[in-house]
């Protein structure tokens, strides 16, 4: 004889299934080693996470940054790729986008001319003579001096070393945190302090250990780490698109 069964004994049943498969990424999904199939570092403490970070990005030769930084002196949006001897990209402040290039010592600002016409500080609009000036240097590599004192501040973009340094190190007791995924990397989040107060870096728990994304603490933007170890070429802009200026950037 037949025996049916009752349909709720079935659904009492198939709801753990559907529960499962629901999961999000299946990253830890119905006691499945979320550590499968990984580097192993999600495995480690906290500070051991963040070491393992340091050391893949300090061995580096080459990484795209690309993200927004907030600091006292206004937001910035850095779309640069780097390696140990120059870089290329882009930054874009509040009021103006430019262009750096730096090939060893040698550093070329790039911009249009609104952006040589204008300074952030003036109270009048640009002479006729600043536009003027300004129309000259539209779209041309500007050589910065290195006596000039903006080089420092627009060679810090450039400087690989300079910017891991100050973008992936954490603040404050070093606390494990979840797994997610940054460009379709497994990760797991290594935080500053328990509500990540001191920053949260994303490690990658595929390949090498490198930190994928930096999240600022207190809000101060997110920054994505990618094309790690990938070179890129560079080359000197030719004479026909470049100024000289000596000594000093010119002041319009």
């Amino acid at each position: 004889m037949a025996v049916r069964t009752p349909s709720s004994r079935i659904r009492r049943a198939v709801a753990p299934l559907a529960l499962c498969a629901g999961l999000t990424v299946g990253l830890t999904a119905c006691g499945a080693d979320p550590d499968e199939g990984t580097n192993g570092v999600g495995k480690l403490s906290a500070p051991e996470i963040e070491q393992k970070a340091q050391s893949a990005a300090d061995a580096a030769k080459a990484v795209r940054l690309s993200g927004t930084l907030v600091s006292k002196g206004g937001t910035f949006k850095l779309n640069m790729r780097l390696k140990q001897d120059g870089a290329a990209g882009s930054v874009t402040t509040k009021n103006s986008t430019f262009e750096l290039l730096r090939i060893g010592d040698a550093l070329y600002l790039k911009a249009d001319a609104d952006f040589w016409a204008h300074d952030d500080k003036a109270t009048e609009e640009p002479s006729e003579a600043d536009t003027e000036a300004a129309d000259k240097l539209d779209d041309m590599y500007v050589k910065v001096p290195e006596g000039d004192p903006s080089y420092k501040q627009f060679r810090g973009f450039t400087d690989m070393d300079v910017l891991l340094a100050g973008l992936i190190g954490l603040h404050g007791e070093k606390v494990k945190g979840d797994r997610d995924q940054i460009g379709g990397v497994r990760t797991i989040k290594v935080k500053g302090g328990a509500e990540g107060e001191g920053g949260t870096l994303d490690v990658a728990l595929e390949g090498s250990p490198y930190p994928l994304q930096f999240a600022r603490g207190g809000g101060a933007g997110v920054v994505v780490l990618s094309e790690w170890n990938k070179d890129f070429p560079l080359a000197e802009p030719s004479k026909e698109e470049t100024l000289d200026y000596g000594k000093q950037l010119p002041r319009t």
